[in-house]
C-alpha cells in the first residue's frame, strides 16, 4: 500500500480526492467524464466489502484461534442460508487480492465477481451488479481490460477496511466525482446530490430521535437519510475501541428506520450502497414517487413517517392530470401549476407525515414568493396561503447563492411541523451571507451550520447573539397575510443593501406560469364566447 495522509488514523479528504483523481485518470479517454463514477464507485464499494471481510476474518481467526475453523464455520452458515459471522460473505473470486492477480479477461472477470457477490448476498442484488464491465458499443469494448487493470492498480493503493476510512467515505467519493466531473452537465449533478453541509444542516434542524421513521421521497444517492443517521450516532453513539472508525449505537438505543424512493436506477443503486456501508437497514425502493408512491399500507393509503427530509428536483413539470386524478388524495390544498411541482412535492410529503411529523425540504427560492402581489388568483400563492392558514409552516431559511451543483441560484429550506412549537408564528432566517467562498462552489462552515441551527432551535434567541445583527424575524400569520403570503426571508430581514436579482431559472418559471395562466384564460374566454354563439370571434383581438 502507498503512503497515506491520515486523520485520526483514517484517510483524510485530500488523500481521498487525490486517489479518486488518479482513478479517473486511469479510465480517461474511453469513458466520458460524467460516467467515471459509474465504474469507479462500484469498484470502490467492492473493495470496501472485500477489505471489511478480510478484517472480520482476521478478528474471527484471533477469536477462534484457527483460520481453517473460521472458514468451516462460515461454510456451515452459507449452507444453512443464514450468514451471521460476517456482514457480507465475499466469494474467493471477488476478493480484492484475487482481482489484483487477474491479468486477462478482466472485464468479464469483474462482471462475474460482482454478480457472485450479489448471489451470495441477496441484499446486494441490484446494487453491486448494475455495471457490465465487459459491455460493448458499436462492437467495441466501452472500457478495455488495459484501462480496467490501470483502475484496479490505482484502487489497490489504499485499504478501505474498518480502521482505514470513515463509513461516509462512499458519500464523500460520490460528492467529489460529481463536483469534479459532472459540472456543466446541467440538471444531472444537482438532481442526485445535496451538498454535504446542507444535508448536515437539515439533519440538525430535524434532530432525529431513536426509533424514528425517516423518509425521503426523492432520495438520490441517500445523502439526506445518511446525515440523519449520522446525527443520531453523533448524539447517542459510543466508540468501542481506540481506533474505531465510527461510533455505534448502544443496544438500548433504537436505530432510525430509514425509507427512500428514487426514480433513477443508477442513483438508486448508489443509495443502497451508501446504506450498506453505513450499516443502515434502509428500505430504498426504485420508482416514480409522484405517480407511483412505493410506501403504502395494506389498503393502499400512503404510509406516514415521523420525519421527512428531501431535496426534490426544483420546478419539475407534471401535467394537471397527475394532480386532478390522484388516487392518494395528496393535493387537498390545490393543484400547483404545470410549470413547477414544488408545492406538489410539499403536499406529497405532508400527506406522508404522521400526526406529529416534521419535515425539512430544500426548494428554489421562488417556492415561497411566486404569485404574491399578483392581481387575482395564483396557484402557488393560494397553496402557500392554505399552508399558512393551516399553521403548518414553522420556518423558512434562505440559503446562500452558489451552493448547489446544478445552479448558482440560492435555495430555501422549508420546515413544516404538524405540532408547531410556536403556533401562529413563522420563523424566517436570512442566511444568504452565511457562507465561505469556495471554488467552484460556496459552502457552509460548521460555524454557519451551528448559527442557523441555534436560531431555529432557540426560536431566534441563540446564546451569545446579543451583539450580532439579527438575521432572522418571527412573523405572525396575520403579517404573512398582509404581505400576500410572501414568505421569502429577504423580504423581512435585510442583510445588506444589495438589490435582489431574479435568477434566470426563476424568471423562466414565472414566464411559464404566466403563459399557463393566459392559456387557461383564453380557454375560458372561448368557452364563454361559444355559449354566446360567437365561436368565430377572434379572441386574440
Amino acid at each position: 500500500m502507498g503512503n497515506l495522509r491520515l486523520l485520526n488514523g483514517l484517510m483524510d479528504i485530500q488523500a481521498l480526492e487525490n486517489w479518486l483523481w488518479d482513478a479517473a485518470c486511469a479510465i480517461r479517454g474511453p469513458v466520458d467524464a460524467p460516467k467515471f463514477k459509474d465504474y469507479i464507485l462500484p469498484l470502490v464499494f467492492l473493495k470496501r466489502l472485500s477489505d471489511v471481510f478480510d478484517d472480520e476474518l482476521a478478528r474471527l481467526t484471533e477469536e477462534f484461534g484457527s483460520e481453517r475453523l473460521v472458514f468451516n464455520l462460515l461454510e456451515q452458515e452459507r449452507e444453512s442460508g443464514h450468514v451471521r459471522m460476517v456482514r457480507f460473505y465475499i466469494p474467493e473470486n471477488a476478493r480484492w487480492e484475487s482481482i489484483r492477480r487477474q491479468t486477462t479477461g478482466l472485464g468479464q472477470y469483474l462482471t462475474d465477481a460482482v454478480r457472485a457477490v450479489a448471489r451470495e448476498n441477496p441484499r446486494l442484488s441490484g446494487v453491486i451488479d448494475m455495471v457490465d464491465f465487459n459491455a460493448t458499443a458499436a462492437g467495441q469494448r466501452i472500457i478495455s481490460d488495459e484501462h480496467l487493470k490501470s483502475l484496479i492498480d490505482v484502487l489497490s493503493r489504499h485499504r478501505l477496511g474498518l480502521e482505514d476510512v470513515e463509513p461516509d467515505m462512499l458519500g464523500r467519493a460520490y460528492e467529489y466525482l460529481l463536483r469534479k466531473f459532472a459540472e456543466g452537465q446541467g440538471q444531472s449533478a444537482g438532481e442526485f446530490y445535496t451538498p454535504r453541509e446542507v444535508a448536515i444542516l437539515m439533519a440538525r434542524l430535524l434532530e432525529p430521535e431513536p426509533g424514528m421513521r425517516v423518509y425521503d421521497p426523492a432520495c438520490g444517492s441517500g445523502g439526506l437519510l445518511i446525515k440523519c443517521h449520522l446525527r443520531l450516532l453523533e448524539k447517542y453513539g459510543t466508540r468501542t475501541g481506540e481506533k474505531s472508525s465510527a461510533p455505534t449505537l448502544p443496544s438500548q438505543i433504537a436505530p432510525l428506520r430509514v425509507f427512500g424512493q428514487e426514480i433513477n436506477p443508477a442513483t438508486f443503486a448508489i443509495a443502497r450502497m451508501n446504506a450498506v456501508i453505513h450499516d443502515i437497514e434502509a428500505d430504498i425502493r426504485l420508482g416514480d414517487t409522484m405517480r407511483q408512491p412505493a410506501f403504502r399500507d395494506a389498503v393502499g393509503r400512503l404510509e406516514t413517517f415521523d420525519l421527512v427530509t428531501a431535496n426534490p428536483m426544483w420546478n419539475q413539470k407534471f401535467g394537471q392530470e397527475l394532480y386532478e386524478n390522484d388516487p392518494f388524495e395528496r393535493f387537498c390544498y390545490g393543484a400547483p401549476p404545470s410549470s413547477s411541482a414544488d408545492w406538489g412535492w410539499l403536499q406529497h410529503m405532508l400527506a406522508s407525515l404522521n400526526e406529529r411529523g416534521r419535515m425539512a425540504v430544500v426548494l428554489d427560492t421562488g417556492a415561497v414568493s411566486r404569485g404574491s402581489g399578483n392581481q387575482g388568483s395564483n396557484r402557488e400563492r393560494d397553496i402557500r396561503k392554505a399552508f399558512v392558514e393551516a399553521d403548518l409552516i414553522e420556518a423558512v431559511i434562505l440559503l446562500p447563492e452558489n451552493l448547489f451543483y446544478n445552479t448558482t441560484a440560492p435555495g430555501v429550506i422549508i420546515v413544516v411541523n404538524r405540532q408547531k412549537r410556536h403556533p401562529g408564528e413563522i420563523l424566517l432566517i436570512n442566511a444568504s451571507q452565511q457562507f465561505a467562498k469556495g471554488r467552484p462552489k460556496n459552502y457552509l462552515t460548521e460555524e454557519h451550520i451551528e448559527t442557523i441551527a441555534q436560531i431555529y432551535h432557540t426560536w431566534g434567541n441563540p446564546a451569545g447573539a446579543k451583539d450580532l445583527s439579527p438575521i432572522h424575524a418571527v412573523i405572525t400569520r396575520e403579517e404573512a397575510a398582509r404581505n400576500d403570503y410572501n414568505l421569502s426571508p429577504s423580504r423581512y430581514v435585510s442583510t445588506n443593501d444589495k438589490q435582489e436579482v431574479l435568477p434566470p431559472e426563476e424568471a423562466m418559471v414565472l414566464l411559464r406560469e404566466a403563459e399557463e395562466e393566459r392559456a387557461q384564460a383564453d380557454a375560458e374566454l372561448r368557452r364563454v364566447l361559444a355559449l354566446l354563439g360567437l365561436e368565430d370571434y377572434d379572441a386574440q383581438g
